[in-house]
């Protein structure tokens, strides 16, 4: 039925925002004190009577006294999870009446995002006056959030009602991973030919470099004549250049999960949550390690002079470049903060893709969920492409099969706790 969304969005409305504590104090002991209009016999219908005649005055002087204000603030649009994000809002009384008691709240926030002074307070605003109110966010978990927009309310007088039409939109809001940094990074890194040149990726490192004339050869690009020489032996001579060779490292992200590891109590609240609060974004603890893990690694890099290809598998192949001034380190962690979990497995699908992305890639670092047959088989596919490989596992326990006797030597395997204690200085 098509009026139930809108209804069940009502009453959240009204029962989470329009009433105060005060106010839902009042209403439960409406409802309750009902119980007695049964019967004139009963008194207590005196009481229903007394505290609903509170209710429609209480309801009626807060839409006198509602405030006309205007808003303005310069809300930031990124954050990083687990940190506190505050700015100003700017208030200006447009009314001929004095305000009071002025708070901000933010009804209907994300669910991994909360505000955390609510209960501040402008006790009076004159007539044009001006007054400035911060408001602090805490955001739990990265990711890109519709926020609702921002309102100025007053409770003025009974403090049973929050009444206020001034509203101001703060668009989208997204929040980066948190990582912990690492001073450095043990890596084999050698420089490979790019088809292409180094145009097509930056614009600073090694050039072109003239290495001598020679004849010339139908079909080249008539840019490299050199007409002096031309000029000087009688015939058509061209500029050699030297191929051009550097560095490309491929951060691959592993964001298949068991659906079915972490069933506990945490997971029952989070279903229950999502029954109220609406679809949500899972939390899986590997997943948010990895990604951390792989934001630590990225800046370990980010001033090293080559390429930084992410790759993220998952439902579909999403590849991202950076370095080199191609894009910036807060790029890859914008990438990072929309990775989503993904609950089959794909890479029987996207080896063969990884594979010719990878023909041109120096060094591959590989940060796992797991260890199994499949990602095996990846591992080798990358070796077999003639790149250095360094293989991260971030999990807690042991991997469904042993990495310890493989063919690989380089690779690792890392706890949750500490990727997210940063207890972690050198890979």
């Amino acid at each position: 039925m098509a009026y139930r969304p809108y209804t069940i969005r009502f009453f959240k409305y009204y029962w989470h925002f329009k009433l105060t504590p005060a106010g839902k104090c009042l209403l439960a002991s409406i409802i309750f004190s009902g119980v007695g209009t049964v019967s004139v016999q009963v008194p207590i219908y005196q009481i229903f009577f007394a505290l609903l005649s509170l209710y429609i005055v209480a309801w009626w002087a807060g839409l006198f006294f509602r405030p006309r204000v205007s808003l303005m603030a310069n809300a930031p649009l990124q954050i990083i999870a687990g940190k506190v994000i505050a700015f100003d809002l700017t208030i200006e009384n447009e009314s001929r009446r004095t305000c009071h008691d002025l708070m901000v709240g933010l009804f209907g926030l994300p669910l991994f995002v909360q505000h955390l002074n609510p209960a501040d307070c402008i006790s009076v605003l004159h007539p044009g006056e001006k007054a400035t109110m911060t408001v602090r966010l805490l955001a739990s978990r990265r990711g890109i959030y519709e926020m609702p927009p921002l309102s100025l309310h007053s409770t003025f007088p009974f403090n049973l009602f929050r009444n206020g039409s001034a509203k101001l939109k703060t668009g989208t809001l997204m929040v980066l991973p948190d990582y912990r940094p690492i001073s450095s990074i043990e890596l084999e890194i050698g420089n490979r030919y790019q088809p292409g040149g180094i145009a097509l990726t930056s614009h600073i490192g090694e050039s072109a470099e003239y290495i001598g004339n020679r004849d010339y050869i139908p079909g080249e690009p008539a840019r490299r004549f050199d007409f002096r020489s031309w000029a000087r032996v009688g015939k058509p001579v061209v500029r050699e250049y030297q191929e051009e060779y550097y560095c490309r490292v491929a951060l691959i992200l592993d964001t298949c999960v068991d659906r079915y590891q972490n069933w506990n109590r945490d997971r029952i609240r989070a279903i229950a949550r999502r029954l109220w609060y609406g679809k949500q974004p899972e939390i899986f603890p590997e997943l948010e390690a990895g990604i951390s893990l792989v934001a630590s690694v990225a800046q370990a890099m980010a001033a090293g002079e080559y390429i930084i290809d992410l790759f993220a598998a998952g439902a579909e192949l999403h590849a991202f470049r950076s370095g080199r001034h191609t894009a910036h380190f807060e790029n890859v962690l914008g990438i990072l903060s929309c990775v989503d979990a993904c609950k089959t497995s794909p890479f029987e699908e996207l080896t063969s893709q990884l594979v010719d992305e990878l023909a041109n890639v120096s060094t591959a670092v590989c940060v796992f969920l797991d260890w199994d047959d499949i990602r095996r088989r990846l591992v080798r596919s990358i070796v077999e492409s003639g790149c250095e490989l360094k293989v991260l596992i971030v999990r807690d326990g042991p991997t469904s099969e042993s990495f310890l006797a493989d063919e690989f030597d380089n690779i690792s395997q890392l706890s949750i706790t500490d990727v997210k204690e940063g207890t972690i200085d050198v890979l």
